[in-house]
């Protein structure tokens, strides 16, 4: 009998699944190091949210065939010692990407139509007073940046093509055809952030991604650029970031992820009233949380049983394990 650990709480659709089936399922909410060690030494399969699984408590888990992330990040699971000893890592890759590319979009509205600043004025008895708001800002017609055009970036360009804007794609993997068979325009990164209006961000987090964004890039934005990251924090540099806000480098910006979650109380960040803050909620909602719950199971069941029924493209190392789309 398999043995699989839920590591954090999914949705109770993925647990139906999963009591159909003759499992040896139980939930781990210790998430220190010597209980991981004790709990996962005979588990055959890991479903993960945000906890940390790396070489230290892996390296006592020989029997592990998969981990399955709750989520399409990574970065919390050592896929380099994954990869050296053939287990698999799967994401949640057709689960999230329309609750995220909502969340852009709400991001986008919401700061360029200055709403904050709105409401209040009407909440405070200045209805007359509107010119104080200063300008603000439509999406027709304006220059959107997608930073990584996978899943969710695809379907943020879908939704701005709706207000009619020039959709600008930056993915060094993803062919030109590809990206121009829906009108879209593939750019360099530099040529991007000089001419969008509106960026968004959809990479993982990497050595080469980083600080991706940071101060010499907003100084080559636009005074009205609103920038919005709901990937992962540390691709923008939270310092520069602050300066830019501050300095009104740039118009404005969202962030649903930080470089340190929770962020700390005393963030600078939290001063300034031209961003948007969310917390790590994205693809938080309860449509959204079904479909990743049963797509975790679904990833662990058929990669244990049937091969045939795996959505390969949600397995990150296939090609390590010889996984043939």
């Amino acid at each position: 009998m398999s043995k699989i650990a839920m590591m954090g709480q999914i949705h109770e659709d993925g647990w139906k699944i999963l009591k159909q089936k003759n499992y040896d399922v139980f939930e781990i909410t210790d998430f220190s190091k010597e209980n991981l060690i004790k709990e996962l030494k005979e588990v055959d399969a890991i479903a993960l949210r945000t906890a940390t699984l790396y070489e230290d408590v892996l390296i006592h888990c020989p029997k592990i065939k998969i981990i399955s992330r709750h989520g399409v990040g990574y970065n919390n699971v050592d896929l380099d010692y994954l990869d050296k000893h053939k287990q698999a890592l799967a994401v949640t890759g057709t689960s999230n990407a329309v609750s995220v590319a909502e969340h852009v979009m709400t991001m986008f509205l919401y700061l360029a139509k200055k709403i904050n600043q709105s409401d209040t004025l009407v909440r405070n008895n200045q209805f007359m007073n509107k010119a104080s708001i200063g300008n603000f800002f439509e999406l027709y017609q304006k220059n959107i940046l997608i930073l990584g055009f996978g899943r969710i970036g695809q379907a943020v360009a879908k939704r701005c093509k709706g207000f009619d804007a020039n959709i600008l794609v930056y993915d060094p993997f993803v062919n030109k055809e590809f990206i121009q068979k829906n009108d879209y325009k593939k750019v360099e990164f530099d040529e991007g952030i000089k001419k969008a209006d509106f960026i968004t961000i959809h990479m993982p987090l990497s050595d080469q991604t980083i600080n991706l964004i940071n101060k010499k890039q907003f100084e080559e934005m636009r005074d009205n650029a609103i920038i919005v990251n709901t990937a992962r924090g540390g691709i923008i540099n939270e310092e520069d970031l602050y300066w830019a806000l501050k300095n009104k480098t740039i118009y404005g910006a969202g962030t649903d992820v930080f470089e340190i979650e929770p962020p700390n109380s005393d963030n600078p960040l939290f001063t300034l009233d031209n961003i948007l803050l969310s917390p790590h909620n994205a693809a938080l909602t309860l449509e959204c949380r079904k479909r990743m719950a049963v797509e975790t199971v679904e990833n662990i069941l058929y990669y244990l049983e049937d091969h045939s029924k795996l959505n390969k493209q949600n397995i990150i190392n296939r090609k390590i394990l010889n996984l043939q789309i």
